[in-house]
Parts: C-alpha cells; structure tokens; sequence
C-alpha cells in the first residue's frame, strides 16, 4: 500500500509543479502580447499619415496615370516568385512534427495507467469492480483535463481527450471481457455512449482530430465486446448509425477525414461479412452504405457544384467497390442476373451526367459521371459473358482513374492508377491459370479470354491516354510510362497467345511451337507497323526489332526442324511445314523497307543482327526443304543432311557473302563489306578443313567448279562498280 501512496505524491508533486510552470508561461505570454501591442501601436498610426510623394523624373510622363500603374503592377507581378505546391502528405508531417510529443505522451500516460492498474491487480490492493473504476475515474479525468486546456492550446487538448476516449473504450472492454462485470448489451451501451460523447465534444470542440479519436473508437467498440457469435445485422444496424452520424458531421464540419475513416472501417466489415457467411442480408447494408458514402463524396458538388481529387476518388472507390461485394454475394447465393447493380449504379450516375448535360456544363464533373456510367456499363456488359468479376472490375476502375487523371492533372489519381494495375496484372494471372483445368471451352466465347478482352480493351485504351498525356514529357522523365506500355503489350501478347495455344493444346508439340512462335512473330510486326500512332519508340522500338529477329532465326532453325521430323514421322503434312513459312513475309517486308526500322540502323551492331539472321534463315530454309525433297522417313535423313551440308551450304553462304558486299559497295554501307568477307572466310575455313575430306571426287569438282565461277563473277562485278565509282568521282572534279 506504501507503492500506492508514493506514486499519489509523485503524481501531486508534479500536478504542482506543473501548475506553477504553467502560471509563469501564461504571465510571459502576457507580457509578450502587451510588447507586441506597443510595438504595433506607431506602426498604425505612422501608415495613417499620408506618405509623401516622391519626385518623379522629367522623363517620365504623368498623363496616364492608369498607365504607370499598370506598369508597376506587372513589374511587381513579375518579381513575386510563385509559391511551390505543397505535397498532399504535407500537412501531416507538420502535424506530426508539432505534435509527436504530445502524441506520444499521452500514449505513454495510458500505458503508465495501465501498468499501475496491473500492478495494483498483482498486489490485490483493489477487487475487480475498483479496478473498472479506477479506469473510468481516470479517463473521465484526462478528459476533464483536456476540457480545460481547449481555449489556449486546442490541438494539445484534443489529443488529451481522444487520450482518454481511448482508456473509456478499454476500460469497458476489459471490465466486459475480462471481470464479466456486466452483460454484452451493457458492454455495447456504455461504449455506444461514450462514441456519442465523443462525436458531441468534438462538434463543441471543433476538433476534427477528437471526431477522428471517436470514430476510432466506436468502429473499435464491435471487436473489443465481441463474444464470437455473429449477430451481423445488429452489428450493421450500429454501423450505420454510426455512418450516419459521420455524414452529419461531415456536412455540418466539412470534415472529409472523418468520411474516409468511416468507409474504411465499413468496407473491411462488409468484405468480412461477405467472406465469412454470404447471406441475402448483406446487400442490404451493401446498398446502404453505397447511398452514405456516395453522399458523402457529392457534399462539395452540392454545395459548390464542383468535384474535389478527394471526392472523385471516393467516387471511383465506393462505386467499384460495392460492385465487388455485390455480385459476389449473388455470384455465390446464385441469384441472376448479376448486372442488375452495375447497370443501378450506372443509373445514378447516369442522372448526374443528364443533369450537367442539361445545364450545359461539361466540365470536370461531366467528365468524372460520363467515365463512371460508361465504366460500370462496360463492367455490366463483362459480366453478362461470363466475364471474371475482380479482374474485370479493377481492369476497368484503373482506366477510369487514368482518365480522372488526365482530366484533372491530380497526381494522387496517377498514383492509384499505377497501385491498382499491378493488381490487374496479378488478378490476370490468376485468371489465365483456369486454362491448365477448363476442358472444352468455346472458342473466344469462354470466360477466361472474354475476361482478357476486357483487360485488353483496357489496357489499349490506357495505351493512348498515356501518349496524349505525354506528348510535352521528356523522354527520360517517362521511364514508369515506358515500363507501363512493356508490361501492357505483354498482356495483350499473352492474351491471345494463351487462347490460341488452349485450343491446339491436343496437336504436336512442334506444331504448337510453331504456330505460337508464328503468333509471336506477327504480333511484334504489327506492333513494328503501328509504331507512329501507338508512339513506340527508342529502347522499346529496338528491343522489338531484336527480339523479332531472335524469334525469326530460332523459327527457322530450331522450330523448323522439329517440324520436318514431325512430318517425315507423319505426325504433320507437307503443307503445315510450307504455312510454317509465313514467318518469311514480314520479314521480307522489312528488309525490302528498311524505312520501317530505320531508328535501328543507328549502330554496327545492327547491320550484324540483320544478317545473321538471314543467313540462319535462308541456309535453314534451303536445308529444311532439300530434306523434304530428298527422303520420306527419318532413316536416311542423315545422309541427306551431310550432303546439303557439304556441297550445297558453301554455295548458299557464298552468294549471300557477294550479295552483302555488292549492297556494300552500291549503298556505301562499309558494315555489310565486313560481314561478306567474314562469311566467305567462314565458308573457305569450313570447304577446306572439313568438306573436301567428306566428297567423293565428283563432288569435289563440282563443288570447286560452281563455287570458282561465283567467286571470279563476284568479283569481276565488284571491279566494275569500282570503276564506275572512280569515273563518276573524276568527272565530278573535272
């Protein structure tokens, strides 16, 4: 008993010193505001008197008065240096800073009442009912003491009495949980009351962070006497109580912390719900909640007829996310038809878009209603095909927020633009995994592809919102812009690659190779053919133009081989191996137009890629068809291959070497002379140390013969060029 007494005079000791610290800095800021007065004083009457004017130069003309005035305001205009845009997380940081003592103080004050009560507990000082008491005396106390310090430190005093909101709410759930003191019913009363005391002192107050302390705790309250049993619809019915009394005092204060607190608290409860007992019931409040909150985001448009970045994010949210909940609580229950909500909510909105559109407003919020009714029509219309609910859902809310975006230019909406579409991304994924266990899906019509369709649509249309947007960006300021547009071909790639690989899944692995290697091919064409009006360029442009080539050779080599032993073994016909070709007509079209990859030609490197992909590609071509054309079984195949091998490859590597030098020579590219020779050197090296040794004597002269005719008329071709280069140089001298 002797602790307690001790800590009862320590705890008057520093009330007293406190008191007199207090009485001292109140006489000092007495005397400061009475300085302040004397020094003010003159200044006021000395701006009374009338300044004297000043002379003005006899260059200077005095007629227009106007006009000199509007002279110095435009040069004083232009000497006031604009005030920098604060960050949105700004105002919290200062908060913080200013006040983390405070805050930590009373958090710490709370704990420090809690040990004692503890240690007390151990001591068997108090029973279980003076314990409870202890804990209401002192909240109630703090409280009190946060009352009397409002008028002269506010911001102090509020977070004192949210300090002692907080030991009411504990205090009763411990006396509930812990002591049994009183039943459920009581418990939830007495925490009901002390929300509304709450709520009431800080509309007294004025203090938006007390409200915030209140809601806290009444959305607390819930958890802290839940005895396990979910009584969900008396739960929803204190919820919307207590939304209600949030959107009062939202409307009243302007409070728009308090709007955003309450709807998170509510949504994790809704979802909750949803996830642990789906019942008919929960649509109910889902629609409740959607009508309190969507109130709440319009407050500002009610009142001025304007939307803040705060109020349309609510908007995106409270719209999408009911969605959610709605139709999986139907999807599960299966109730039909599932688009009733997103045409409802399509509706309201739809109301507000007539509503702009009658007063002739198109504004920003014409704009932010005409994007909502149409992203929840699209969102309706996914549905009805069978479409996968979240990845739909936030496939179309993050085109949404790019729009809001860029009508806005609020940057917070490009931040939740670039949170939410990983999780599209991810969502996806999910989605694309259901075709290793679907069987017999329609072909485009199924749900995981039309669910593709709608990220597709998306993320195209996300494509050139991002190009309008930015047109005056600098290239190295665009680098989450250009990873955006990677990720977003991507998806759109395996979209489709993935729907059509589904429906060949039961042909030869080389004919699935083939085809999706095909697709590959293609897809990079096109995306090569629109690259003006999807603006791809630099790294991306380069990184498609090499990755088309790699695929091209691995086509034509690897691919291309599997295939004809897919059809020596009669697994596939002579005429997949000649649709197994179409690879060649894009890539015909870009060497016969270079123009069309003319950014890539900026370096050496690329005139080698260029080739040796022609070289792969044209020797594989020949080889793969001579094979065709030679045998019908896989068991001389390997005679046939030697042979090509020796006589027939030097030729083709040779033409290819005097083709590459002659474009050389007309075109003055000095690249393709290097890659001629060095091809003709790989062909000599190769004819000389392996070849010769492999022929039979006929052969042999043969292969020496053709190649000693190519070789004498290559070179005799590249004398004339020589010559007519050096007479056109000389006439130009002359």
């Amino acid at each position: 008993m002797s602790e307690f007494l001790l800590v009862i005079l320590i705890i008057v000791v520093l009330f007293l010193i406190f008191n007199n610290l207090n009485s001292k800095i109140r006489r000092l800021e007495k005397q400061i505001s009475d300085l302040n007065l004397k020094i003010t004083q003159p200044q006021q009457n000395t701006s009374i008197q009338e300044e004297p004017k000043e002379e003005l130069p006899d260059h200077v003309s005095t007629s227009n008065p106007t006009e000199s005035i509007s002279i110095h305001q435009d040069s004083h205009r232009e000497t006031i240096p604009s005030v920098p845009e604060k960050d949105w997380l700004a105002p919290v940081f200062d908060f913080l800073k200013q006040n983390v003592l405070t805050i930590i103080g009373i958090f710490t004050l709370v704990l420090g009442i809690g040990y004692f009560v503890k240690y007390a507990i151990d001591k068997n000082w108090i029973g279980e009912t003076a314990r409870a008491g202890i804990g209401l005396a002192a909240g109630a106390g703090i409280m009190l003491a946060g009352h009397f310090l409002r008028k002269n430190y506010a911001v102090f005093a509020s977070i004192i009495t949210g300090g002692g909101i907080a030991v009411l709410y504990f205090t009763t759930t411990i006396a509930f949980r812990e002591y049994h003191l009183f039943t459920q019913n009581t418990a939830f009363v007495i925490t009901t009351l002390i929300t509304i005391v709450s709520i009431a002192l800080a509309y007294y107050y004025k203090s938006e962070i007390l409200i915030i302390f209140a809601m806290l705790g009444g959305f607390s309250a819930p958890l802290m006497i839940s005895t396990g049993q979910s009584n969900y619809l008396f739960l929803f019915t204190y919820l919307t109580l207590l939304n209600i009394g949030m959107l009062a005092a939202a409307f009243l204060k302007n409070w728009k912390s308090v709007g955003w607190t309450a709807y998170t608290f509510t949504s994790i409860y809704l979802f909750y719900w949803t996830s642990e007992k789906t019942e008919l019931l929960s649509i109910v409040f889902y629609m409740i909640s959607y009508f309190i909150f969507y109130v709440f985001a319009l407050q500002d448009y009610v009142k001025k007829n304007t939307l803040s970045q705060w109020n349309t994010l609510m908007l995106v949210l409270i719209n999408f996310s009911s969605i959610i909940g709605l139709i999986y609580t139907f999807k599960t229950l299966n109730y039909e038809p599932v688009i009733i909500f997103p045409l409802l909510f399509a509706v309201a909105n739809g109301l507000l878009l007539v509503r702009e559109y009658g007063k002739k407003n198109f504004g920003f919020s014409y704009s932010i209603f005409a994007a909502l009714t149409i992203s929840l029509f699209t969102v309706a219309v996914a549905l009805q095909f069978k479409a996968h609910l979240i990845t739909s859902v936030w496939a179309v809310e993050s085109t949404l927020l790019l729009y809001i975006w860029k009508k806005s230019g609020h940057h917070i909406f490009k931040k939740c633009f670039y949170v939410l579409f990983p999780l599209v991304i991810i969502a996806q994924i999910i989605t694309w995994a259901e075709y290793f266990n679907a069987k017999n899906m329609n072909i485009v019509f199924n749900p995981v592809f039309l669910t593709s369709l709608v990220t597709i649509a998306t993320t195209i249309f996300n494509l050139f919102l991002l190009k309008r947007i930015n047109n005056t960006q600098k290239t190295e300021d665009r680098f989450f812009e250009n990873t955006f547009a990677v990720v977003s071909y991507g998806v759109i790639y395996l979209a489709f690659l993935l729907e059509i690989i589904y429906h060949i899944s039961d042909m030869p692995g080389p004919a699935i190779m083939s085809i999706g290697l095909l697709f590959s091919i293609y897809y990079i064409f096109i995306l090569l053919l629109l690259r003006k009006k999807l603006d791809i360029d630099g790294f991306i442009h380069t990184g498609l133009i090499y990755l088309f080539l790699i695929l091209a050779a691995f086509n034509a080599s690897f691919a291309a081989s599997e295939v004809v032993t897919s059809v020596l073994q009669k697994e596939l016909t002579f005429g997949f191996y000649m649709i197994h070709l179409l690879y060649w007509v894009p890539f015909i079209y870009i060497l016969w137009k270079p123009s069309s990859i003319s950014h890539f030609y900026k370096t050496n490197i690329s005139y080698w890629a260029i080739s040796i992909t022609l070289v792969i590609s044209i020797s594989c071509g020949f080889y793969n068809t001579y094979v065709l054309g030679s045998v019908n079984e896989l068991s001389p195949i390997y005679k046939v291959k030697e042979h090509f091998t020796i006589l027939y490859l030097p030729i083709i590597w040779t033409v290819l070497a005097s083709i590459f030098i002659y474009i050389s020579l007309k075109k003055t590219i000095p690249e393709y002379s290097r890659i001629g020779f060095v091809l003709i050197g790989i062909m000599v090296l190769k004819l000389y140390s392996y070849d010769v040794w492999q022929m039979d004597n006929i052969s042999r002269i043969t292969a020496f013969i053709i190649l000693g005719i190519i070789l004498l008329l290559s070179s005799f071709t590249f004398q004339r060029i020589k010559n007519l280069i050096k007479n056109i140089v000389d006439k130009k001298e002359e």
